[in-house]
């Protein structure tokens, strides 16, 4: 397998698993950014070539490692202003001569609400929120740069996601955690693994096309909790009926869209079984991980 250079725009959470699942599989140089020196020196400790990006004005130092890159990764999130990698480095990413591939994360909130209906990637975009309307407009304008280069872009649309230090444990540990019960009401989810692992493969295969990365159990927000508590050994907070729960107009947008979403697509198109196929895997694995 030829060597890979990979920049990274958004080294956070998602992007760095990918990072890991790369350098475990292939001989690649990573450059990532960051939006302040703190997270920056954490990235150089992990080997990282950090660079600091905050969004609001071009960055002349990333310059000589776009050049360089043959794949990028962008796991920034778009605003009112459009997406800020595009709207201040697009034109050293259409100059850029060895770029061979672009990944992207976005959400599978750009769906919409389907009533609990199974939908893949051939169902309506209906964003529900202006976030996810901003995320539609984002994957449109990576869609016009990858043809304008004429080289393949896969849009990774992600679950909701949690893993190690981003489960519901933390919130139950707090008493943070509560259980609000919509009927009839599922999210998908995907554990950080699963999205690192998918990701490398997607870089390394060149991986084009507009794929779900969500695991294979759509479920209750509030058996998610339970099963977090009963894990725990701890009683789990009590029901919450959704029309009496204080919820942010944001929390609100996330149980409007009630969909089953299928992730058949990307395990064809990679040959990948997921890891951790339901929260129930993911669960258990994130507590192992903590006793080790």
């Amino acid at each position: 397998m030829e060597p890979l250079n990979i920049f990274v725009f958004g080294a956070g959470y998602s992007a760095q698993a990918a990072i890991t699942a790369l350098r475990s599989g292939c001989d690649v140089s990573v450059t990532a950014t960051t939006r302040s020196a703190e997270k920056a020196d954490d990235l150089t400790r992990k080997g990282i070539a950090a660079q600091i990006f905050d969004g609001t004005a071009p960055a002349p130092a990333l310059q000589p490692a776009l050049e360089a890159a043959t794949h990028l990764l962008v796991s920034i999130s778009p605003g009112p202003n459009g997406d800020p990698v595009l709207a201040q480095h697009a034109p050293d990413l259409r100059a850029a001569p060895n770029l061979k591939w672009i990944g992207y994360f976005s959400t599978i909130g750009v769906y919409g609400d389907a009533k609990g209906e199974w939908i893949d990637e051939t169902a309506p975009t209906e964003p529900l929120s202006a976030r996810n309307r901003y995320r539609l407009d984002a994957e449109a304008g990576w869609q016009a740069l990858a043809e304008e280069k004429s080289i393949p872009l896969a849009i990774l649309r992600l679950a909701g996601i949690y893993g190690p230090t981003r489960s519901p444990f933390e919130k139950l540990r707090s008493g943070t955690a509560r259980r609000i019960v919509k009927p009839g009401q599922v999210f998908n989810r995907i554990h950080v693994h699963d999205i690192g692992a998918i990701t490398a493969l997607a870089a390394t295969q060149r991986l084009d096309g507009i794929f779900n990365v969500c695991d294979d159990e759509p479920a209750p927000p509030q058996d998610v909790i339970a099963d977090a508590a009963r894990l725990l050994a701890m009683a789990p907070p009590p029901e919450i009926a959704f029309e009496d729960a204080d919820l942010s107009p944001m929390a609100r947008t996330f149980y409007a869209g009630n969909r089953r979403v299928s992730n058949a697509r990307i395990k064809s198109a990679l040959g990948y079984s997921l890891k951790y196929p339901t929260y129930r895997e993911g669960h258990a694995a994130i507590l192992r991980q903590r006793d080790d």
